[in-house]
């Protein structure tokens, strides 16, 4: 048959058959989301886990979350998108084993209020890489009063890092766990993802919610804090805050006065941390650069 033939007289029975492939295939892609869609109902989801967790200790905090953008797990083992193997010039070298004793501990934010001294610092426990590992870092945890919440058996630990975000008050040196989560490859940030809570500076006050503590991707430049007055509070990072001419002398400040997006040490996201002006509250938070 010839190609004018099929052409002008009918589909012949392979072409019937691609055409019903194609219906097939198109019913299909109409059952599954495609493009952003996917990581947002991941996010949504994630997001819904993690403000039970995130509501430890503190029952006003308020939840926030942002936007979703793209899912990237660059800075995390297997995350740079690459493929194919590399010539091995050498035998390969066993990874160090993580330490599941000791978080590491980085200082997010301090300042004062009503002349009581308040930090906010981030515990950070690395992902074991096995049962061994996690039971043994799981004793840990409970030493330093860090149990994850609903944790059943040690082994959900296996390829999580954990951390617990803590807020001192006063001069008592007692650590209060505010917010806990766990943190795998398929939690990482990108663009303007941001994830936040707004609590009271004050354990145990009703509010007003004045203390921002949120996450955002590595890549990010400036979070803005809004709040219900109207004015706004830019949390830049280091090398934004000393670019833009705010601290010529190169030192910049650590306390609230001056908030900073940081790195933290454990984790491939970064966390900021800002406080309403007395007499007001917590509006609104997003990434603006």
């Amino acid at each position: 048959m010839s190609a004018d033939r099929e052409t002008n007289h009918g589909m012949t029975t392979h072409d019937m058959a691609n055409s019903d492939i194609a219906l097939l295939l198109a019913d299909a892609a109409d059952e599954v989301e495609i493009g952003i869609a996917p990581y947002q109902a991941v996010i949504r989801g994630g997001r819904r886990r993690r403000a039970r967790r995130w509501a430890v200790a503190t029952a006003t905090t308020l939840v926030l979350v942002g936007s979703a953008g793209t899912l990237a797990v660059a800075g995390l083992p297997g995350g740079d998108g690459s493929r194919g193997a590399s010539v091995a010039t050498s035998p390969p070298t066993a990874p160090p084993a993580p330490d599941v004793r000791t978080p590491s501990r980085t200082l997010l934010a301090s300042g004062t209020d009503h002349g009581k001294k308040w930090r906010v610092l981030i515990d950070v426990w690395a992902a074991p890489r096995d049962k061994r590992e996690a039971t043994a870092e799981l004793a840990a945890m409970r030493e330093f009063g860090q149990t994850p919440t609903g944790l059943r058996d040690a082994s959900e630990l296996v390829g999580k890092a954990s951390y617990f975000v803590l807020r001192e008050y006063g001069d008592s040196g007692k650590e209060q766990a505010v917010i806990e989560d766990t943190f795998t490859s398929e939690d990482n940030m990108a663009g303007r993802d941001i994830e936040a809570a707004a609590i009271p500076v004050v354990p145990g006050a009703d509010g007003p919610n004045r203390l921002v503590v949120g996450k955002v991707a590595s890549t990010a430049q400036q979070v803005t804090c809004t709040w219900k007055d109207g004015s706004t509070t830019e949390v830049p990072t280091v090398w934004e805050a000393m670019g833009a001419g705010r601290d010529p002398s190169g030192q910049v400040r650590l306390d609230s006065d001056n908030p900073l997006i940081r790195r933290v040490s454990g984790l491939p996201v970064s966390w900021f941390v800002c406080v309403a002006p007395e007499g007001t509250e917590f509006k609104s938070v997003a990434v603006t650069k």
